[in-house]
């Protein structure tokens, strides 16, 4: 099985209000965060262009990889809480700031409540808001075997960062992870309340969707740039919700963004 994690970043370990929180850390220069999605599996290999020219920043969400729990974590605000802690116990004024899927809705709250810290803002394929026109499947109704292959248009870019025959070790991993998606999404499985302020998105910020997304359909990159004053879509052909993953394309457009 693939290395998920580049060797060229370091792994540091802070505790913040009292829970265990792994950061991934390489590159040189200004900060650029990167809020992971629901699982964090297959890895930030895709990462590694970006700390060319940019300090790159890789928290673990509790509940999720080599994070603790953190069972008063409830809502994805609290998220935004412990992140805001984070980011002063690393002296992270201000930021360029990257969130796929679930980070993706937590940079959007993130910088919605404290854009002066933000200074340009990416979403690749966020979630977080409901699209009656164009919903998703539900995530609790699917068979967990059939998940990956879901999140890609091509199926061997994650094959090796999956396990021939999964262990207990990585099933307990995914379990894990997938309870604390559970608590945060079952009753409330997008936030009603986001759009009235995404308005506060002022800073410039673009969403990078893959085409063939079957998780959150690219038809609700629409909604976003019709709530956000400054936003910019880019669409990728040949990749599915894991557009990072699958296109350097998209990895580069990001990158270009953000200079």
């Amino acid at each position: 099985m693939a290395n998920p994690f580049p060797a060229e970043f370091k792994r540091e370990v802070h505790t913040i209000n009292g829970v265990k929180t792994v950061v991934l850390t390489a590159g040189r220069g200004e900060p650029q965060v990167f809020l992971h999605g629901a699982g964090i599996w297959h890895g930030i290999n895709f990462t590694k262009p970006w700390t060319e020219k940019y300090r790159v920043i890789v928290p673990f969400h509790p509940g999720f990889g080599e994070s603790a729990d953190d069972p008063s974590i409830s809502e994805m605000h609290d998220y935004v809480m412990h992140y805001l802690d984070l980011f002063d116990a690393l002296g992270i004024e201000r930021m360029r700031l990257v969130g796929f899927s679930l980070g993706g809705c937590m940079a959007a709250k993130f910088a919605v409540e404290h854009g002066h810290r933000v200074e340009r803002l990416v979403l690749v394929g966020p979630a977080g808001l409901r699209d009656k026109a164009h919903p998703g499947p539900d995530l609790f109704m699917l068979p967990p075997d059939k998940i990956p292959a879901m999140l890609v248009s091509n199926f061997d870019v994650i094959k090796p960062y999956l396990p021939e025959k999964p262990d207990l070790d990585f099933m307990g991993e995914r379990y894990r992870e997938g309870g604390m998606l559970a608590r945060l999404l079952w009753e409330h499985p997008w936030d009603k309340k986001l759009p009235r302020y995404l308005h506060r998105l002022t800073m410039p910020t673009l969403l990078v969707w893959g085409e063939e997304d079957r998780l959150i359909p690219v038809q609700q990159s629409e909604i976003w740039r019709r709530y956000i004053p400054k936003a910019d879509i880019q669409i990728f052909k040949g990749a599915g919700h894991l557009v990072l993953d699958e296109k350097r394309e998209a990895v580069d457009a990001v990158q270009r963004f953000l200079s």
